[in-house]
């Protein structure tokens, strides 16, 4: 095959794929919002409902109440059944097995554990002033059905709950075939059979002229998709409105007061049981807040559409410039090696890097623990995180009490992650070159005991030695200020002032760092021949201008790469600080890790921690990178 015939194929491949990959992911990401649309049409009719049912039982006495109650299952054909719970008492129900009113029988407990937790969350929300928690309860019943409890109310006083099973009418989907794609996908193959791409270039026309062919493509079929999701938010909101009207008709009919005097229906809420402010009483369709043109389900897929478009530039990037046939040529050639890492490789993909981008995910989010059920698209934030982040210089404040440093500001932890790397790596590496320096000499006795006592520091969990120099630090029992007093000193409050709190961590991180160092620089010491300082001496060298000449720079391609492990192992050390010293006093020697571990587990707030992390990585991937070339570690002298 010749070479241009060669590159014409991967054309043919690469515009055929990355298309395919671009309308395939978009239309599984359009039918995931679709199917969320009609999830929560239904869920939104039936919390309508239920409200209603819950408001219609104001003012009724209590011979009335289960007859309003049966009435709703008699007059609105979506209403399965309904019961009310009060206290301990099954007051009303739809079901004539039911025997209501009675007392709750022991396998009803459930109810009546929901009402309490029902009215725990409304005293809560109304306590703390803000709406944290969830005052409507939403479960999928199964067969089209769904479950919802929600408050009763009488009086303004919380009496119990109103529980109804409601099946509601069939959700407004969006229509997707496989047609139209089929037939983008076709057409793709077909262009890129006619594209003429030349070898050992980067930009042509046939490139050019693939990547607007995929772009047109793809942005034709994702244009298709939203217009149909427009149209299918569009008519939940006219079907909920249907429902609205229907109901406020019953409503009328079971004898409860007056319809409430309000432009909007108090009955179509949220989880939260604030109202949705889209329809109004009467089920006409109100215009949206701040006069928003797009909702937020086809705002998401707008976005949305971009990364995979990238995605699939990146596909036909892969064929187009050579990779994918270098990358099929290796695997042809060396098979066998491959089927013997993949179970490797594998492992790798499941335990590192889904967590991994899972996390780089998570942190373009506003995820917390009171939201980590909500659908992704209304989790969504983009660049909001590390705009707060990056973006707070509020380090120090000046005011009436004086100058005050904001412990908790990512610069100032930033900062204290960058001395605490440094010196700690300037402790590991002296000492380790020193102690090396030390073992290398020839004819020292007893070096094989020096080595066994060096390296146990190493050989101990740093966790077990972090609690043991914590112990020793302790400003009343610890052995550290018994010593200073056996002197006549005072002893020291270490955790209590910002220096000697580092000095802690300090001085933990350094007896477990040098071990590393020493046995890395020792064994390239008994690597470098004798003969070279033999030569050296000969020639009249000083032992200085032997360890400039001659040590340090047949150390470097040792050295250097350690360095750059010690960097990432100490910016990232997690256990030294958490155990040790903590962060204190006040978080003012927190790093990087256990800031993000803390704003995370303590603070529950996973996606500002996943993006503190995300940062965290980036720092460290353009130091390794720049570190690497500029001192070109890898290369031997």
């Amino acid at each position: 095959m010749s070479t241009f015939s060669y590159f014409k194929r991967t054309a043919f491949w690469g515009l055929g794929v990355a298309v395919a990959v671009a309308l395939a992911l978009s239309g599984w990401l359009h039918g995931s919002v679709s199917s969320d649309l009609a999830s929560e049409q239904k869920q939104r009719e039936a919390v309508l409902i239920t409200n209603a049912i819950s408001a219609s039982l104001a003012g009724a006495t209590e011979q009335d109440l289960p007859a309003r109650v049966k009435r709703w299952k008699t007059d609105l054909p979506n209403v399965e059944s309904a019961i009310v719970v009060a206290g301990r008492q099954l007051v009303a129900s739809t079901k004539a097995e039911d025997e209501a009113p009675r007392p709750l029988k022991r396998e009803e407990k459930p109810l009546f554990d929901l009402a309490t937790q029902l009215r725990s969350a409304g005293e809560t929300n109304v306590s703390e002033g803000i709406v944290r928690k969830k005052t409507v309860q939403i479960d999928n019943a199964g067969a089209g059905s769904v479950v919802v409890s929600v408050p009763y109310v009488v009086d303004g006083k919380f009496e119990g709950i109103v529980q109804a099973r409601v099946k509601p009418q069939s959700a407004t989907t969006s229509s997707s075939g496989w047609g139209l794609p089929m037939a983008l996908v076709v057409a793709a193959f077909v262009m890129g059979a006619l594209l003429r791409v030349k070898p050992d270039t980067w930009v042509d026309s046939g490139r050019v002229l693939a990547v607007v062919a995929l772009l047109g493509l793809a942005f034709f079929f994702q244009q298709q998709r939203l217009s149909q999701m427009s149209e299918a938010t569009a008519g939940a909101d006219v079907a909920v409105s249907k429902v609205q009207a229907a109901t406020a008709t019953v409503y009328s009919r079971v004898g409860a007061t007056p319809l409430p005097a309000s432009p909007h229906s108090r009955w179509d809420t949220d989880a939260f049981g604030r109202p949705l402010k889209l329809i109004s009483l009467d089920g006409a369709v109100l215009p949206k807040a701040g006069g928003a043109v797009t909702d937020p389900h086809t705002g998401f897929l707008k976005g949305s559409f971009w990364g995979i478009n990238l995605i699939a530039l990146g596909v036909l990037m892969y064929f187009v410039l050579g990779y994918a046939s270098r990358t099929a040529a290796a695997l042809r050639a060396h098979s066998d090696a491959y089927a013997y890492i993949a179970p490797a490789m594998i492992g790798m993909l499941v335990l590192v890097f889904f967590p991994f981008f899972y996390g780089i995910g998570l942190a373009f989010t506003d995820t917390t623990l009171f939201n980590e059920s909500a659908p992704f698209r209304e989790r969504w934030v983009g660049l909001q995180n590390f705009g707060a982040i990056l973006g707070d210089f509020n380090i120090v404040t000046t005011g009436a009490e004086g100058t005050v440093v904001n412990y908790q500001n990512f610069y100032w932890t930033l900062m204290m992650t960058v001395i605490w790397t440094v010196t700690n790596v300037v402790v590991g590496v002296t000492i380790g070159f020193i102690l090396a320096m030390a073992l290398n000499t020839e004819g020292l006795k007893g070096k094989w005991l020096y080595r066994i006592l060096l390296i146990l520091p190493w050989a101990i969990p740093n966790y077990i030695t972090a609690l043991v120099w914590r112990g020793m630090f302790h400003p009343q029992f610890g052995v550290i200020n018994q010593m200073l007093q056996m002197v006549g000193l005072e002893p020291v409050r270490w955790f209590d002032g910002v220096v000697s709190s580092f000095v802690t961590g300090l001085v933990t991180n350094g007896w477990l760092s040098f071990p590393f160092m020493m046995v890395v620089i020792l064994g390239a010491l008994q690597s470098i021949p004798k003969d070279m300082y033999e030569a050296a001496e000969v020639e009249g060298a000083t032992r200085w201008q032997q360890l400039r000449r001659i040590t340090l720079p047949l150390l470097r391609p040792t050295l250097v790469p350690s360095i750059i492990l010690s960097v990432v192992w100490t910016f990232n050390m997690f256990n030294i600080i958490f155990l040790v010293s903590g962060g204190e006093p006040g978080g003012a020697n927190e790093i990087l890790i256990t800031k993000a571990y803390k704003i995370a587990f303590e603070q529950y707030q996973y996606a500002y921690a996943a993006a503190y992390s995300t940062v965290i990585f980036i720092i460290l991937l353009v130091y390794g990178y720049f570190q690497t070339r500029m001192t070109r570690a890898t290369e031997s002298y």
